[in-house]
């Protein structure tokens, strides 16, 4: 029997699944956090923080920036590799992840921009120093780009690490300044992990339902796109395997249209559970788990956001770097925000509300608090400044 799900009951169980529905406070438990979402994906960009400190912080305030580092360089609690993008793993699920090796090793050798890497001879080479010397960066080897040199080429050996890296034979032992140290995944994976040899079939059906557990409710593509390592026609196939298993719904989306999905047999029961978002504003970073999707972000808040980061200035609609702004279950505007290290200070640009949204005294003093917390974890001051909201 279908059970439709209104659009306020989609966005509460939504946010409740991305930790974003309670106050970001209490006892700390990074692992917890990057279990229950599966992963959190990096990047280099330090704008105010970068995006895997920030994402974690957004649900516990209590995180610091060095936490994440040693869960992966000291506890080896977590891996790195790629779903959509660059990401940290617990690295409980790296026996469900084998076949996203295999699955890159071969588009890697497809990718033209690849295809400069050094041969089979020269990436032996690379693993006898790494087994010899321990973990080396890129800036450990000197082979220059060959031919045409543009901004997106890159030097033999840096291809070829990260090539060893996609197919598995390197892993990253610790980042310094973000830079990424690559060492022996045997030196990396704990044994226990390494050997623990999942089937193919059992590695799709782990990720399918793993993605389903993540997403409450989810359409096929949606279950496709999130760990972004399984095809269409095996999801489409894990569905039909397990459709006597999985409970038929309909969700609402912001524009009152209905759309079908799957979800757990006891969805009922998550709807029942899932607490009503704190109204607390928060502003997310533009690579939270939350927003990664921007088709589920349209349906589900009728929330339209790009990342600008590679449009041209004089094209962009917002700017270079935009947070989004999450108040309660709805996006109400988004801003530019910057922390500036040399001089300390946390300094605020142009703040988009979205159409219907008033901007009121209360609405302010929520901002100018969620922005004095977030220059804490920036370790900078925010010297409170009037915005001009802009619609």
């Amino acid at each position: 029997m279908t059970l439709d799900i209104s659009n306020r009951d989609a966005r509460r169980l939504w946010l409740h699944a991305n930790g974003l529905s309670s106050a970001p406070t209490g006892k700390l438990d990074v692992m917890q956090i990057i279990r229950d979402l599966g992963f959190v994906q990096l990047d280099s960009i330090q704008v105010v923080s970068r995006a895997h400190h920030h994402i974690i912080w957004s649900r516990n305030n209590n995180y610091r920036e060095p936490i994440l580092d040693r869960l992966l360089a000291k506890d080896r609690a977590v891996f790195e590799h790629f779903t959509h993008d660059a990401s940290v793993i617990p690295m409980e699920f790296r026996p469900h992840w084998t076949r996203r090796y295999r699955q890159l090793e071969k588009k890697v050798r497809q990718w033209d921009w690849h295809k400069g890497m050094l041969d089979r001879r020269g990436r032996n080479h690379i693993l006898q120093r790494i087994e010899e010397e321990g973990p080396l960066c890129t800036n450990h080897f000197d082979t220059k780009v060959q031919g045409e040199r543009a901004m997106w080429r890159r030097p033999p050996h840096k291809l070829a690490l990260d090539y060893m890296w996609y197919a598995g034979d390197l892993s990253t032992s610790h980042r310094q300044n973000f830079t990424k140290f690559y060492d022996l995944t045997s030196r990396v994976v704990p044994d226990h992990i390494r050997s623990d040899e999942r089937s193919d079939a059992a590695q799709v059906d782990w990720l399918c339902a793993a993605a389903l557990d993540r997403l409450g409710f989810a359409t096929e593509g949606e279950l496709q796109r999130f760990w972004d390592a399984v095809s269409r026609q095996e999801v489409n196939g894990w569905v039909e395997r397990n459709a006597a298993d999985l409970r038929p719904v309909r969700f609402e989306t912001a524009a009152g249209e209905w759309k079908k999905a799957w979800a757990r047999p006891d969805i009922e029961a998550k709807l029942a559970d899932a607490p009503s978002p704190t109204t607390r504003l928060r502003i997310l970073n533009p690579f939270d788990p939350a927003i990664r999707d921007r088709r589920r972000l349209i349906q589900l808040f009728g929330y339209e956001y790009t990342i600008e980061i590679f449009v041209p200035a004089a094209r962009r609609r917002w700017g270079y770097y935009v947070y989004p702004v999450l108040e309660g279950d709805r996006f109400i505007a988004r801003m530019e925000v910057q922390a500036d290290r040399k001089s300390g200070v946390l300094t605020t640009g142009r703040l988009w509300v979205e159409p219907g949204v008033r901007w009121t005294a209360p609405r302010q003093g929520k901002l100018d608090a969620e922005l004095q917390r977030l220059a804490r974890l920036a370790h900078v001051r925010h010297a409170p400044a009037e915005l001009a909201p802009e619609h």
